[in-house]
This record gives structure tokens, C-alpha cells and sequence, in this order.
């Protein structure tokens, strides 16, 4: 990859990583002052649960599914100089979307009772008519998500990167602005109920945001929709496995969500706190990095083998830049997650035996995260080749692992052990890590055999995690010997001395990456 395209793809991702940060911070904020009025409670994990059950519309015909069918086939029509035709294909894939998405959210408000009796069956009556009323609210807000990931799919195929990855910042805007308003003067039913309705005008204000920049760098929109066009059944044909692979993601999600419900009423309020930050490190950097490269794999031309060298160097370039920052986020999940979990969430309702439960959570859900977020990087090196099949059929077998790994380790094995079990939710996302890796291993065993051997070196990885633990021992050591100080003020003082720490270390360690993101802050400093 030459010193141009690199510079590009850098800055691509920086652009994403940049908006998905500004967005995840501000969930972040959300996320507190979630907390702080519902902490464990059995409200909170209703209106996680209602929250997830209609992510089916997202999940199934979101960002994911279009980066795997449309971003290739838009992106390369663009690359040939075939604008209208990327404009006809843009078209019929949102016309299709919206179709689709309409019809699903009837049939989601129409089914929501036997939804929330099949995946939320452990909660008490009350609990579950308030779960239905929150999943009919929030279903259309879903369809309009969609729509926002349409708009994604097509400004990042046409390498605009920053404003469909803050857009989100206008839907959390307005739900942080509803739990202010209304969190004071409501009870928690009532609350969970405005939420919901925040979180659908917020979901239509992120789609609007988007909506003039798309028109603008598709000039050539067209009103009629053109589903016979080549292209256009080309991504329909590649999004029926993707569409597979992601139903398949989204049955495992229901599935831990019914386990997680077997684990107590706090167990999935728990879970949902800490996926919010397991999250974090994969949208930040394998998103990042996986958007910012995925239209520029699709747009790679020339000779077979020459093609596949240019993939092989993206993909390798790639996977150090993630592992670069994944790596000190598992070291920092384990040993400072306490200080995290406390410094965003611990107020209000949200006691400390609230933080240590999802810390624990957090620790489990570690195992797998580099494997995920590194497997994102695969799945988009597939979707550039315009197979969307191989990925799909290891995701199958990731969820099969999953739900019996997750069931055995959630429920009979903390019995086994005497343990409580609302300590089950741990096993679960230990299990689903375990299972990552064995999904990661066989993307990257097929894409050995399709362009090469690719991979991060064990050096590489080795000396990212010398260069994270002494930072987190250290930055852990701060964090014991301070005064008694509320949690917010610790978490200030100890994760950005982690920070600089492992950047201190890593530059003396002659990483790479640690040297370009010293070189940025000296300048920044010196201006």
C-alpha cells in the first residue's frame, strides 16, 4: 500500500473513529443518567430488554448488512465513474429497505405480548405489560434507524465519513434531554415510557440530519426505483446471507437475553451496562477501521494477485492499528474496570455492589473482545470480495457454540459451584468470548486460502500487552494509595495516567502506532 492510499484510510478512520467517539461519549452520558434513576432495577431491565427486541429491524437490515451487500457495490460503481448508475442502485436499495422495514414494524407492535413472553418470561407481570407497551413504542424508531444506516451506506461509499458517524449524538441528545426533564417528576414505569418516545423522535432527527448531504453527493437521485437494475440484484443476492448471518447474531442476542433473564431481575440491566462499554473498544477501532477500508478494498482493480497483495497489506495495516488500542482496553476492562464502571455510572440509584456486579460482567466479556473486533476486519475483507457467504456460515457456528456454551456456564455451572446465580451473566459473556475466537480462527484460516497469509506477528502482540499491563499496575497503584474522592474525580486521575503511561511505554518500545499518535500530540501541542 503506497504512502498516498495509506495516509487516505488513515484519515478515513480517523474521521470515523472520531465521530463513533463523539457518538459512544455521548451514550456514555446517556448511559449515566440512565443509571442514575434506574441503576439494577426491574424497570431498567425491562426497557433493555424492550430496547433489544425491535433492534431487530437495525440488526437485520442495518449497517452491518448494508457494509456487507450495498457499500461494495456503491463504492465500486463510483470507482468505474458509473455515478448514475450508483444513484439507480441507491434507490432501489432504499426503496426496498423502507418497504421492508414497514412491514416488519407492524408485525413487531402486532406480536410484541408473545415477544416479551417468550424472551422476557422471568419478569413479573408488571414488569412485562410495561416491557410490551415499551417494544410497540420503540419499533418504529428502529425502522427509522434503518433508513439512517441507508444514508450511512451511501455517504461512506462516497468517503464522507464524519457526519453519519455523529449522527447518532442527535438521537442521544434527545433521550439524555428527556431523562433531565422528566426523571425528577416521574416514576420509573412512567419515565421508561417517555424514554421510549425520546428515543423514537431521536431516531427521525438522526435520519433528517443525514438526509440533505446524501442528496447532495448523489446529484443523480432518481424518483423511479429500478429493482431489475444489475447492480441493485447483485446486492440483493449478497444480502440474503448477509441478512442470514445477522438473523443469526440477533437469535443469539435473544437467546442470552432470556439466560440473562434466568439470572435474576438485575442481571440484564447488568448486562446491558456492560456491553455499553465492551462495546466501546470495537466501534471506536474495528468499526472505525473496518468503515474507513472497507470502500477502499471494494475499489482495489488490477491483476488477480496484484489485487490481492494491496488487500493483504490494508488487512495486516489494519489489524496492528486495532490491536493497538484493543489490546490496553482488555488490560484496562480488567484491572481498572472498577474505576471505569464507578466513574460513569456509580450515582444516584447506582450503588458500588451495582458497579463491582457489572465489572465482573465487564472482566467476562473480555475474553473474546480482540477476536470480535479483529473479525470485523475479516468479515469487511469478505464483503470487498463480494462473499458474503463464508462469513455466514461461521457466524452459524459462533452462535451454536455460544447459546450451548453460554447456556452450561450462565446456569448449571454457578449452581455446580454454590455460586449466586445472578453470577451466571459472567459465565455468559465469558462463554461468547471463547466462541469469538473460534469464529476469528476460521475467518482468517479462509482468507488465507483466498489471498494469502495474512495476520498480526506475536511480537507485535506481545509488545502491546508489555507495554499495557505495567501502565495498568501503575495506574491501578494511583488509584489505592488516593485520598477518598467521589468516583468521577478518581476515574480523572487514574485512566488518563493509564493512558499516557502505555503511549510512554509504547513509544519506548518502538511501537509503531504508539510513535505516529506521539508525533500528532506534539504537534498539537506546539500549535
Amino acid at each position: 500500500m503506497n504512502a498516498e492510499a495509506e495516509e487516505q484510510t488513515g484519515r478515513a478512520a480517523f474521521l470515523v473513529g472520531a465521530g463513533i467517539f463523539l457518538s459512544r461519549i455521548a451514550g456514555l452520558i446517556r448511559q449515566s443518567v440512565f443509571a442514575h434513576y434506574f441503576a439494577t432495577t426491574a424497570f431498567a431491565s425491562a426497557f433493555t430488554a424492550a430496547f433489544r427486541i425491535p433492534n431487530l429491524l437495525q440488526n437485520l437490515f442495518g449497517e452491518g448488512v448494508l457494509s456487507a451487500s450495498f457499500i461494495p457495490e456503491h463504492a465500486g460503481l463510483l470507482a468505474d465513474g458509473n455515478a448514475d448508475e450508483a444513484d439507480d442502485v441507491a434507490v432501489a436499495v432504499g426503496a426496498a429497505l423502507a418497504l421492508v422495514s414497514a412491514i416488519v414494524v407492524v408485525i413487531g407492535i402486532a406480536t410484541a405480548p408473545l415477544l416479551v413472553r417468550v424472551l422476557a418470561s422471568s419478569y413479573t407481570p408488571e414488569v412485562r405489560a410495561l416491557t410490551v407497551t415499551l417494544v410497540r413504542i420503540l419499533f418504529p424508531g428502529a425502522a427509522l434507524l434503518v433508513c439512517s444506516a441507508w444514508c450511512l451506506g451511501v455517504l461512506n461509499s462516497h468517503r464522507k465519513f464524519l457526519l453519519s458517524y455523529t449522527a447518532p449524538l442527535a438521537w442521544n441528545a434527545v433521550m439524555i434531554g428527556a431523562l433531565v426533564w422528566m426523571g425528577r417528576r416521574s416514576t420509573l414505569p412512567e419515565l421508561s415510557v417517555s424514554l421510549a418516545w425520546a428515543s423514537v423522535i431521536g431516531s427521525a432527527l438522526q435520519f433528517a440530519v443525514q438526509l440533505p448531504a446524501v442528496i447532495r453527493v448523489s446529484k443523480r437521485l432518481r424518483r423511479r426505483v429500478q429493482l431489475q437494475h444489475p447492480a441493485a440484484r447483485r446486492v440483493f443476492r449478497n444480502f440474503v446471507p448477509a441478512f442470514m448471518s445477522r438473523g443469526v447474531v440477533q437469535l443469539s442476542g435473544y437467546v442470552d437475553l432470556i439466560i440473562a433473564g434466568a439470572c435474576g431481575e438485575a442481571a440484564v440491566a447488568a448486562l446491558g451496562y456492560a456491553q455499553t462499554l465492551y462495546l466501546l473498544p470495537g466501534s471506536l477501532f474495528g468499526m472505525a477501521v473496518s468503515a474507513a477500508e472497507l470502500p477502499a478494498m471494494a475499489s482495489v482493480r488490477g491483476e488477480t494477485e496484484i489485487a490481492y497483495a494491496r488487500l493483504r497489506d490494508r488487512l495486516n495495516a489494519g489489524m496492528e492499528r486495532i490491536a493497538f488500542y484493543v489490546v490496553p482496553s482488555v488490560v484496562a476492562f480488567l484491572i481498572l474496570g472498577n474505576v471505569i464502571i464507578a466513574g460513569l455510572l456509580q450515582t444516584g440509584r447506582f450503588r458500588g455492589s451495582d458497579t463491582r456486579y457489572v465489572w465482573a460482567i465487564l472482566a467476562g466479556s473480555t475474553v473474546g473482545l480482540l477476536a470480535s473486533t479483529l473479525g470485523r476486519l475479516d468479515s469487511s475483507t469478505y464483503f470487498a470480495l463480494r462473499d458474503t457467504r463464508t462469513p455466514l456460515r461461521f457466524a452459524l457456528l459462533r452462535i451454536a457454540l455460544t447459546t450451548v456454551l453460554g447456556y452450561l456456564a450462565a446456569l448449571p455451572l454457578p449452581r455446580a459451584l454454590g455460586l449466586d446465580v445472578k453470577w451466571g451473566a459472567v459465565g455468559l459473556t465469558a462463554s461468547a468470548g471463547i466462541a469469538g475466537w473460534v469464529e476469528f480462527a476460521m475467518l482468517r484460516r479462509g482468507l488465507t486460502h483466498k489471498i494469502g497469509r495474512t495476520g498480526l506477528k506475536v511480537r507485535y502482540v506481545a509488545t502491546l500487552w508489555a507495554a499495557a499491563l505495567p501502565a495498568a499496575g501503575v495506574a491501578w497503584f494511583i488509584g489505592h494509595v488516593l485520598p477518598p474522592l467521589l468516583p468521577s474525580v478518581v476515574a480523572m486521575i487514574v485512566l488518563p495516567a493509564y493512558g499516557l503511561l502505555y503511549l510512554a511505554l509504547g513509544h519506548a518500545l518502538q511501537i509503531p502506532e504508539a510513535a505516529v499518535l506521539t508525533s500528532r500530540l506534539r504537534r498539537r501541542v506546539r500549535r
